[in-house]
């Protein structure tokens, strides 16, 4: 194996959950290039900015060798542009020119399998039972997998290739010094040292546990003297200022890039928030989550690798639909049940 592509375009939950399997084909094959075909949006993720050309293995680009801007997102928003489709037929061609020997579909939809066909790797191994069933059709190997976590099914996708166990589930995550200062620049301005990472946003409406109630629990946080940065994005200002109206003063909005999110998220003291991607983000960087739940099963979607508690109402069904309708019985749950959890986090972090 000389050549390997990888295929998981986004979001950033699901970039993270590959991570681990990526890690065991680079300890299976060392001296292998590793190509990654991903929307630019996410590439923070595998690299620091300024890094794609840089060799692997260092802080800045700790796993992969190549990375390749597949823009599908934006592409669909302007599909008659003569700009964008030379954009794309660029980024294809020079994903097919590579030459990959073997490209792995992580991704288990139809332009993801149908990148897997174009790359013109003899090997194209994807899911037996992948999100979008056609496909399916662009495989040359179909893997059956068992496991409920994506992060193991991931891992077990990969065993066919690497030929073994596929060992600790890692995830190397890269490192900017620039956005290490800001990071301590930042918290240093607003006199943090300890704070809790408060995250409302999510992909999805039926997703969002109520902004008040993240207020409610900073505000008792903060009587405990820890106080709390509310990690917003794009479009998600209202949400963050209702948790900041909510928390009597004990929560600040931050709104950074995704390699400052990053820095920011290594040196939380605790994360709460619902399944989303800077949640998976603080598992795997071993930040405590305390995480809350309502329609995506926390079986198959949960915090990886780090201490963890779980609230989810056992009322709640389980639906991946994308739709914004309130949940009921995520929204049931208190404000003193996830202070509860954190406290008993905190605790545990302490002794």
């Amino acid at each position: 194996m000389e050549k390997l592509l990888i295929l998981r375009l986004g979001s950033m939950g699901d970039i993270l959950h590959a991570l681990p399997a990526v890690a065991a084909l680079r300890r299976a094959f060392p001296s292998a290039t590793i190509g990654w075909a991903v929307e630019q949006r996410w590439s923070e993720l595998l690299c620091t900015r300024g890094a794609e050309s840089a060799a692997s293995g260092t802080a800045e680009k700790p796993l992969i060798d190549t990375v390749h801007w597949i823009n599908t997102v934006a592409w669909r928003r302007a599909p008659f542009s003569g700009g964008v489709w030379k954009e794309a037929a660029v980024a294809i061609s020079i994903l097919r020119d590579a030459r990959y020997d073997v490209a792995i579909d992580f991704q288990g939809a139809w332009k993801s399998s149908g990148l897997a066909l174009w790359s013109a790797a003899p090997q194209r191994i994807g899911f037996a039972r992948p999100r979008e069933r056609p496909a399916a059709l662009f495989y040359t190997r179909r893997v059956v997998t068992s496991s409920p976590h994506v992060v193991d099914q991931n891992l077990e996708l990969v065993a066919p290739v690497t030929g073994h166990a596929p060992g600790p589930a890692l995830f190397p995550l890269p490192c900017s010094a620039i956005a290490e200062a800001w990071c301590d620049a930042e918290l240093c301005r607003r006199g943090l040292t300890d704070f809790a990472l408060l995250s409302p946003g999510g992909g999805w409406g039926a997703k969002l546990w109520p902004p008040e109630k993240y207020g409610e629990v900073a505000a008792a946080l903060g009587q405990k003297g820890l106080r709390s940065l509310i990690n917003f994005g794009p479009g998600e200002e209202d949400v963050a200022r209702a948790v900041e109206q909510s928390s009597a003063g004990a929560a600040q909005p931050l709104c950074c890039s995704l390699g400052r999110l990053i820095a920011l998220t290594r040196r939380a003291t605790i994360f709460i928030g619902g399944d989303s991607g800077p949640m998976h983000l603080a598992a795997a960087l071993g930040v405590p989550v305390v995480a809350i739940f309502g329609p995506t099963d926390p079986a198959r979607n949960g915090p990886y690798g780090t201490r963890s508690i779980v609230l989810r109402r056992a009322s709640s069904q389980t639906s991946y639909s994308h739709h914004d309708r309130p949940d009921a019985a995520l929204r049931s749950i208190a404000a003193g049940e996830v202070l509860s959890a954190a406290l008993q986090l905190l605790e545990v972090r302490g002794e």
